[in-house]
């Protein structure tokens, strides 16, 4: 699968839940209790929105596997290779303290990338391309294995799922409230319709969770920032700037519109200020002036 189209699933998916929620809610009549006021209806939306999130957290995992088809390596695989990556993330993992050890998978890809994911710290997958491990060295690997599992121990899956949660039940608010705006004033006219208001609601959804898309990307861009310093920690600060030159070196390989619609990808390209506000991920430049200036302790 093209990184395009997991980069559009993964968008579908939020989309989607956000207007099985809304059908939901409609099909069961529910609207009858949010009409009680803003402060219900703001309240209905809260639980509705972070409940939505939570599920794409806890599928997370599952998702990835299917998706890119990661291949989890055994522990105890044979293959002395194989197991020596398995005990290089199992180490980094350990030294962030870890309560369990991560999962650990190779995908067969190109692009030069690397993710971690999963509903918490106990239960977490990092998974790499093999075009990463092709195309980078012993210790350009390390830093970014350390960088993952700085992610992991971060917390940043949780973070991003609140946050995202917190983002759709604003969203699906102001979509219920503009839309019954408008409704009404439809029906004045006589011209309003259960139907109209529904469909104008979905489209509003999808509309305002675009507009929103720059808070979480603020913030995903702050965790990577975050994750750098956490993966100097563990696998050393020249271990990390040396996977970020690394990246920075094979950049240019990488297609402009996979890097604009990065969501899982370990590297971003320098862009303009607006296209800046929907990047998940910092140019790399940035990230390794920011380790540069930094004062994180060499890892042992």
């Amino acid at each position: 699968m093209t990184f395009l189209k997991r980069a559009f699933f993964f968008v579908a998916v939020n989309i989607a839940v956000m207007l099985t929620v809304s059908l939901i809610i409609s099909v069961f009549g529910l609207d009858a209790y949010i009409g009680v006021g803003n402060q219900g209806l703001l309240l209905f939306c809260l639980i509705w929105g972070m409940a939505g999130s939570f599920i794409s957290l806890f599928l997370s995992k599952f998702m990835a596997k299917r998706m890119m088809g990661v291949q989890i390596i055994d522990p105890q695989s044979r293959d002395p290779q194989l197991r020596a990556f398995v005990e290089k993330v199992h180490g980094l993992a350990r030294k962030a303290q870890l309560p369990k050890m991560p999962e650990v998978g190779i995908y067969d890809s190109p692009e030069i990338n690397a993710f971690a994911t999963g509903p918490g710290k106990s239960s977490s997958l990092v998974a790499v391309s093999t075009g990463l491990l092709h195309r980078m060295d012993e210790t350009e690997v390390e830093g970014v294995l350390a960088h993952e599992v700085a992610h992991i121990a971060n917390g940043d899956m949780v973070t991003m799922t609140l946050i995202q949660g917190v983002v759709n039940s604003f969203v699906m608010f102001f979509a219920y409230i503009v839309a019954n705006a408008i409704s009404r004033g439809d029906d004045e006219e006589g011209g309003g319709s259960y139907f109209m208001e529904f469909m104008l609601r979905q489209a509003l959804m999808m509309v305002f969770g675009i507009l929103a898309s720059p808070i979480v990307m603020g913030f995903s861009r702050w965790r990577e920032f975050r994750a750098d310093s956490g993966g100097a920690g563990l696998a050393g600060k020249d271990k990390m700037i040396r996977a970020l030159r690394a990246l920075q070196g094979t950049e240019d390989a990488v297609d402009s519109q996979q890097a604009q619609f990065a969501n899982m990808k370990i590297s971003g390209k320098r862009s303009g200020a607006l296209a800046k506000l929907f990047m998940s991920h910092p140019p790399l430049e940035e990230r390794i002036q920011a380790l540069e200036r930094s004062r994180v302790s060499m890892a042992r």
